[in-house]
This record gives C-alpha cells, structure tokens and sequence, in this order.
C-alpha cells in the first residue's frame, strides 16, 4: 500500500497542514483492532512548485515519509488546480490513496484529480475505520457518516483538525518529477494576504473570536489586545464577517474555517449552527454573550452571560496581573 499526499507550501516553506494529512496516511496504514488494517505502508509526499528545493526538504523531513516527489516548474510556482490536478492524476493510478488536507488549496484541486481519475471523492475525513472506510461530517456537523470508498485510488480531504500533526525527524529520498505542460486555462494575477504576528487561526493553541455583537469594526479592534495578551489567533462569526468588521480569512465555521485549539474564547456570537460546525471540537469553550438563550452555551464548557463592553477590559485587568 503506498499512498500520496499533496503538500501545501509556498516553495520556501512547508504549510503546517501538510502534517497532518501525513498523519491521517499513517493511520490508513496501521492495522485496526479487527485487523482491517494494512501494515508496511508507503507514504509519498507530491511537491509541485517553481524553485521549491527548500519545501521538498522540509517534506523530506517529516517522520513516516517515505519519498518525495519534487516537480519543478514555472507555471507550478502557485497552486493551480488547473495545473497541479492533471499531475496528480498523471501519476495517481500508481496508489492506493491520494490525500491532501481539506484547505482553500486542497478543496481547490482534489475533487479536479477526482474528476480526471474518473473516481469518487470522500470530503473532509475525521477517522479512518479501515483503508476503505471513514467518517465525515455532514448536516453542518451535526451527524457523522461511516462511508466506503471502492474505487482503486481512494480520494481524500482531511479535516485538520481531526489529525495530530506529524512529527520531524524523516529522511525521505526526494526523487524528481518530471512536470506537465502548463495547462493555459489560468494564470495567476495577484495574491493579497493579510499579515500578521499573531497564530496562524487554524493552527493556533487559543482563538479569541467576535460576533455581530461587537456592532462595528472599531469595536471589533478591541478583541486584539486581549488575543495578544493571550498569544491567541483572532477568529469572527460569519455575521461579523459579512457586517464588513473583519476579512473574510476571520470566519470560522462551515463555510469558513474549522478549528479545535485548546481553548476558544466566543465574544458577542450567538452560536448559529454553521458556526458551531467550525469550533466545536475545540477542548475548552468560553462563551461571554448578553443574551442567556444564546445557542453558544449549550456548548461551551464556560458561559458568562454579560455585555463585551464590561467584561473585556476587566479580563484585560485579571491577566495584567
């Protein structure tokens, strides 16, 4: 069983989401307690890039991998689907599984892959019962499915937040890839990212999240002093994103991000339940909302039913101390 798993990067550095897709292809290959399982597996990691040597190194470097294949090429420089997924499909009858987390970048390319591979794709995984079978969500979280892919190649999206990240300490061979031709269906034009020193949200140990309570984005601001007395990621409701107080890489939830830190903090959200489908494998939920009936609570490991207004700075104050 050899299984192939895309890496996400930016041709200098390896997208911590990586990590955990290996992880989720270790487990595919690790013999369950009824011996479904399937031992000595082989985990290839797939680095397409332009001038990406630094990537496939650190790829190269995570524990369990096996081989990476390094493809190099201009038109390759950003993720394309419209470039990455025939390259993929080029070589991915030769596994058992093709993986990749489920990203912008993955839901991007694999379901392409899927297509050109003539071949179903099973989305957002959060357990491997066997090699075959595995559990997603669906109803916005609310309800998980056991399904059963029988095509060859099993396709597959990760959700990152159900696997642990895979450790360092590999020393795969990194073997070249000869590319594909640049597919001329789409060119990249211009990327604008938001920059900051605070966590990255979907790998951050606490967020710190607001809602449409906050009611503008000047109030919104003052989430950040205390996310960054907290070394905490900021994270909004897709209300606040829509009301325009933050950019839309803030959301959390079913059309944004889904995250499970080790603490969340909801400010002033409500707890609609595609919200709730983004946070709520996070280990301790705190929820401060004015309204007690606020659907957050039935969630939250803590609730304070108070205005942000009074209860931000007098947090401030407890951890200054």
């Amino acid at each position: 069983m050899t299984i192939l798993v895309l890496a996400e990067h930016n041709n200098t550095s390896l997208h911590p989401a990586t990590k955990h897709a290996v992880t989720a292809a270790a487990q595919i290959g690790t013999p369950s307690p009824n011996g479904s399982g399937a031992a000595g597996v082989g985990i290839h990691v797939l680095v397409a890039g332009s001038g990406c040597d630094e990537a496939a190194k650190q790829a190269a470097a995570i524990k369990g991998v096996t081989k990476v294949l390094q493809s190099d090429a201009p038109h390759y420089a950003w993720p394309l689907a419209e470039n990455i997924a025939p390259l993929i499909a080029s070589v991915g009858k030769s596994y058992s599984h093709i993986l990749a987390t489920a990203t912008t970048t993955g839901k991007d390319i694999m379901p392409r892959a899927a297509a050109l591979l003539d071949m179903a794709q099973v989305s957002e995984i959060v357990q491997i019962i066997s090699p075959d079978t595995y559990q997603r969500p669906f109803y916005a979280g609310n309800a998980l499915e056991t399904v059963q892919a029988k095509d060859a190649a099993k396709i597959i999206t990760v959700r990152q937040a159900a696997f642990a990240a895979a450790s360092d300490g590999g020393d795969a061979t990194i073997e070249k890839l000869a590319p594909l031709p640049d597919s001329g269906l789409s060119q990249f034009v211009e990327a604008k990212e938001n920059k900051s020193e605070r966590p990255e949200l979907t790998s951050a140990r606490i967020v710190v999240s607001g809602g449409r309570g906050f009611g503008s984005t000047e109030n919104f601001k003052k989430i950040e002093a205390l996310a960054d007395r907290l070394g905490a990621a900021i994270g909004a409701s897709r209300a606040a994103v829509d009301a325009g107080y933050v950019p839309n890489d803030y959301q959390v939830g079913q059309t944004g991000k889904v995250v499970a830190p080790d603490l969340y903090i909801a400010i002033g959200i409500s707890g609609a339940i595609q919200h709730l489908a983004g946070m709520k494998d996070s280990k301790i939920i705190v929820a401060i909302n004015k309204d007690e009936n606020a659907p957050i609570f039935d969630v939250a490991d803590y609730g304070l039913v108070a205005d942000w207004e009074t209860t931000l700075p007098r947090l401030e104050q407890l951890l200054s101390k």
